[in-house]
C-alpha cells in the first residue's frame, strides 16, 4: 500500500484509537505537519450521482456523502476533529472549550468526540432571537430541540450568550474568558476555534482530498470532477480543499457558497489559514466563493425550505437547511442563470451534514409536507382481539 492511500484504508480496530499521521506526498511541503489523528469518523464517505432535475445540457452532478461519516451525523466536522483532538490529547488536556450558534453542528459534533475520548465539553453556545419583542432568552433552557438534545445528552457543559454580546465580545474574547475560568479552578482546556477552522483543522479536508483522488480510481467515471461545490460556513473545510485540489492530480475548481458573513470575509480568513500552513498561495486563485447566505445565517426563506423539500422527494436526499442546503440552492440558482458556465462539467457537491438542524426548522417547513389519511379499512374485514401482535 503506498503511502497516497495509507491513511483510507483503516482497519475497523483502529476506530478511537491515536496514530501518526503521514501527509499524502503532494502535500509533504506543507508546514507544519500534524503529528498524529484520532480516527473518529467513517471513512471513506460514499460517492454516487446526484439525479437533480433542469440541470443545463450535459451536466452532471455527482454527490460526496460527508453526512454519512458518523459522529452522530455530524458531517464534516468529523475530518477536523480527527486532528485537533489529537492535539488536546497529546497536549494533556482535560476538557475542551468550542463556541458556535445555539444549533451548531460542530459544538455537538466536538461534544460527542470528547465524551468519546473521554474529556470533558464546554461549548459556548449562542442564542437566537425568539420573540416579537427580540428578548434573548439567555437566563432560561434552552430545549432539547436538535443539535441542543445530544449537546445535553452527552452531558456537555453550556455557556449561553445572546447575539448581542457574542457580536461585541467577539469569539476568541468568550473562550480565552472560560479558559481562563477554567484554568483557576485547575482544569487543562484546550480551546477549538468556531467550526474547528483553523489551520490545524484544515488538514481535515486535506485528508479528504486523498480519499476523494483513491475512491475515483474506482469508480466507473469516465474523467475527473471538473467542479467540486461545498458550503462555507467558518472557511477550514474550503482551505483544505482547495489547497489540496491544486496540489493534488485533482485540479478541480472549488466553489464554495458562504451561508453566513459574506465572500472577502471568507477570502481573507482562508488566506489566514493557507498561510498557516505555508501554503504560499492566493486563496482568491484556488477557490470561487459566492453569497448563499440569503436573509441571514440559520434563516431560511421559504422558497429555500421548499427547495429542500423538493430535493429531498425527487432524490431521497436531505439537505440541513442551514448549510448544504442553502449551498445547494445557490449552485442549482447560479446553474439556472449561467447555464454556460455550467454546461458539459462533471460536479461533486461535498453534502457536510447537519440533518439534526432541520428538526429546528419543523415549524417553518410543516406546511409544505403532503398530507396523510386515516386508512379505510372495510367494515367486512374480519376481526379478532389479539391476532396482531404488537410486542
Amino acid at each position: 500500500m503506498d503511502d497516497s492511500t495509507s491513511q483510507t484504508h483503516q482497519s475497523p480496530f483502529q476506530f478511537l484509537t491515536k496514530r501518526p499521521y503521514e501527509p499524502p506526498p503532494w502535500a509533504s511541503h506543507l508546514n507544519p505537519i500534524p503529528s498524529h489523528t484520532f480516527s473518529l469518523g467513517h471513512f471513506p464517505t460514499p460517492i454516487h450521482k446526484w439525479n437533480l432535475p433542469n440541470l443545463p445540457k450535459n451536466t452532471e452532478v455527482w454527490l460526496k456523502r460527508d453526512d454519512m461519516s458518523g459522529m452522530q451525523l455530524s458531517g464534516n466536522k468529523v475530518r477536523k476533529l480527527e486532528f485537533l483532538l489529537a492535539d488536546a490529547v497529546a497536549q494533556g488536556a482535560d476538557c475542551i472549550v468550542t463556541i458556535g450558534s445555539i444549533q451548531s453542528n460542530h459544538c455537538r459534533a466536538t461534544a460527542v468526540a470528547a465524551k468519546y475520548l473521554n474529556l470533558d465539553c464546554y461549548l459556548i453556545l449562542r442564542t437566537s432571537k425568539v420573540n416579537l419583542m427580540s428578548q434573548l432568552l439567555v437566563d432560561k433552557d434552552p430545549g432539547l430541540t436538535g443539535n441542543l438534545l445530544v449537546d445535553r445528552l452527552v452531558g456537555a457543559h453550556i455557556d449561553l450568550v445572546s447575539n448581542e454580546e457574542y457580536a461585541k465580545v467577539g469569539s476568541e474574547a468568550l473562550t480565552k474568558i472560560l479558559k481562563e475560568k477554567l484554568l483557576n479552578e485547575g482544569r487543562k482546556p484546550y480551546v477549538i476555534p468556531v467550526g474547528g477552522s483553523n489551520s490545524l483543522g484544515t488538514w481535515g479536508y486535506i485528508e479528504a482530498i486523498r480519499e476523494l483522488e483513491q475512491q475515483l480510481q474506482h469508480l466507473s467515471i469516465e474523467q475527473k470532477f471538473d467542479d467540486i461545490a461545498v458550503a462555507c460556513g467558518s472557511g477550514g473545510t474550503v482551505a483544505g480543499l482547495s489547497i489540496a485540489s491544486m496540489l493534488s492530480g485533482l485540479k478541480a475548481k472549488i466553489n464554495a457558497f458562504c451561508v453566513c458573513d459574506d465572500p472577502d470575509h471568507f477570502y481573507e480568513y482562508v488566506q489566514g489559514l493557507l498561510d498557516g500552513i505555508t501554503a504560499g498561495v492566493s486563496s482568491r486563485d484556488i477557490v470561487s466563493i459566492e453569497t448563499a447566505k440569503g436573509v441571514g445565517y440559520a434563516m431560511s426563506t421559504a422558497d429555500e425550505l421548499k427547495f429542500v423539500k423538493q430535493v429531498a422527494e425527487t432524490t431521497g436526499v436531505i439537505l440541513d437547511p442551514v448549510y448544504s442546503g442553502k449551498a445547494a440552492y445557490g449552485m442549482m440558482k447560479d446553474m439556472g442563470e449561467n447555464p454556460r458556465k455550467w454546461e458539459g462539467r462533471k460536479v461533486l457537491f461535498i453534502h457536510t451534514g447537519g440533518l439534526l438542524g432541520l428538526y429546528d426548522k419543523a415549524d417553518e417547513i410543516g406546511s409544505l409536507m403532503g398530507k396523510w389519511r386515516k386508512m379505510d379499512i372495510n367494515e367486512s374485514i374480519p376481526r379478532q382481539d389479539g391476532i396482531g401482535k404488537m410486542f
